[in-house]
């Protein structure tokens, strides 16, 4: 029977399976390479100009609400003291591991048991466990361009990082700053530099939608993009109900309020101002390529006034001592250059036979639920689900798993989870072209995922709960009550 539980990665992900696995009776030890429980908003990898894209409500796990007085859109400080708050509350931090890197986790395929090398403090350990959990998200390494001559630029003094090392933005004062990226994390430090740095140019070579926090100033996009309804606007791979309606009959009434939307946002963000020019000339729904951006506070009136630039659709194609020049061939001064260009998704512990049975043959993560790989015994990824309730995704993953592990979930045969897996990730690529972040960016799809993993274990928040979810935005405190059904009903093998 499977006892003891390793978990790699201790951000939202981590800690929600670490305290869903206690609860469920599992011995659970937690390892995090970090000085501190957070993952992507750890001080390490904080930003200046970092919140969350969530309102607060949302963006809590089930049956810890954050404190009182935070404001709606936390700052990335704030959700790491709020996951230290939450470790605290579910004590949990007698089974966490700071600052222990897992170096190696290895299979013995005969037993079905794992073997986890770690590194604190310069000394080696290893620990055998019954199950593996990786958590250490899809944000976790950085992916930085190397840049025809930087050599020489860096040999005079420039910098080049990721937004998720810089972190003072005392230290660009009176410097020319390059950020490379549209997404938000690239937008945010370049809005944050305005007015220390000399000048900030933002180099973008695809211009995306950018959503207000609040429509027309008044209305708080909550009540549109993080609804049922929201996510009905687009196509889900498999169209039931009200949805199936809505894009065939009703296809007109969804397409008008997506003209709405771009209507209001174009205006509201002067995209067609020359002063301004960032009308990315496409459809609002091209959002779910990729990923739902919001728009950094004053960024595009920073943009009008002169204060900020954007180089669209351009890249940079060469660096000398203290410029960069342009694919259009304009040359601009830099002495930091800073890249919002994404991440690897990477797993380096696992050996590279152990991921070619976890990936396809594109690289992507072959995921049951975005959680269980088929091909390798008691192993599990929870978080590979990037979405706008990413967190929430993550505590029911964990429900998910642990009824698992009880023989608590009757799942289809492997060739149909097998089928099932690259159906998903087929139309994944060609609904992202290509941007799904290896198979894990589920955006905006989070609460039709919620429903699978829902379906699956046999528990429903209600037909009251999900009508009103239509309309009002998700409530993840809704979702407190399964983990309490699904418990009283495994009582007597928790305690076996």
């Amino acid at each position: 029977m499977t006892r003891t539980i390793a978990i790699i990665g201790a951000g939202f992900g981590g800690l929600s399976t670490a305290k869903v696995f206690r609860e469920f009776g599992f011995d659970v030890t937690v390892y995090e390479k970090d000085s501190e429980v957070g993952g992507v908003w750890s001080t390490s990898r904080r930003y200046p100009g970092l919140t969350t894209q969530n309102v607060r409500s949302t963006y809590a796990l089930t049956d810890y609400p954050y404190p009182k007085g935070y404001p709606e859109w936390p700052s990335g400080q704030q959700v790491q003291e709020y996951l230290e708050g939450y470790v605290d509350h579910f004590n949990l931090r007698d089974c966490i591991n700071l600052n222990t890197e897992v170096t190696h986790a290895s299979l013995d395929e005969q037993a079905g048991s794992w073997t986890v090398e770690t590194m604190f403090g310069g000394a080696a350990t290893s620990r055998t466990f019954d199950f593996l959990v990786v958590c250490n998200g899809i944000f976790s390494d950085p992916a930085v361009p190397t840049f025809a001559g930087q050599d020489a630029f860096l040999a005079a003094g420039g910098r080049i990082m990721h937004t998720v090392d810089f972190h003072d933005v005392n230290d660009v004062r009176g410097k020319n700053v390059v950020v490379v990226g549209f997404g938000k994390s690239s937008c945010d430090v370049a809005n944050a530099t305005v007015g220390i740095s000399a000048s900030t140019t933002v180099i973008a070579r695809t211009i995306i939608w950018k959503i207000p926090k609040k429509f027309k100033n008044v209305l708080n996009y909550k009540m549109l993009l993080l609804t049922r309804m929201g996510e009905a606007l687009f196509p889900y791979i498999e169209l039931k109900g009200f949805e199936k309606w809505f894009h065939s009959g009703g296809n007109k009434v969804r397409e008008s309020m997506l003209g709405s939307v771009q209507s209001v946002v174009t205006g509201q963000f002067s995209l067609d101002d020359p002063k301004v020019n960032l009308n990315p000339h496409n459809s609002l729904e091209t959002i779910t390529r990729s990923t739902v951006s919001l728009a950094s506070d004053g960024f595009f009136d920073k943009v009008k006034s002169g204060q900020l630039t954007v180089k669209r659709e351009c890249e940079i194609t060469g660096m000398a001592a203290g410029q960069v020049t342009l694919s259009t061939g304009e040359t601009i001064p830099a002495d930091y250059v800073i890249c919002g260009t994404g991440f690897h998704q990477r797993v380096p512990f696992l050996d590279d036979a152990i991921l070619d049975r976890v990936t396809d043959d594109r690289g992507n993560f072959a995921l049951y639920r975005q959680l269980l790989p088929v091909d390798v015994p008691n192993l599990a990824f929870n978080g590979y689900n990037s979405s706008f309730f990413s967190q929430l995704n993550c505590e029911i993953g964990a429900l998910w798993l642990a009824a698992y592990l009880l023989g608590d979930l009757t799942l289809p045969s492997k060739q149909e989870q097998i089928d099932h897996i690259t159906r998903r990730l087929a139309w994944m690529e060609k609904r992202t072209e290509g941007k799904h972040a290896r198979g894990t960016n589920i955006i905006p799809f989070s609460i039709h995922n919620v429903d699978e993993l829902l379906d699956d274990l046999r528990v429903s928040v209600g037909g009251f709960t999900r009508f009103n979810e239509w309309l009002l935005p998700i409530n993840p405190k809704n979702y407190a009550k399964l983990t309490t059904e699904v418990l009283k009903r495994n009582r007597s093998k928790i305690s076996a």
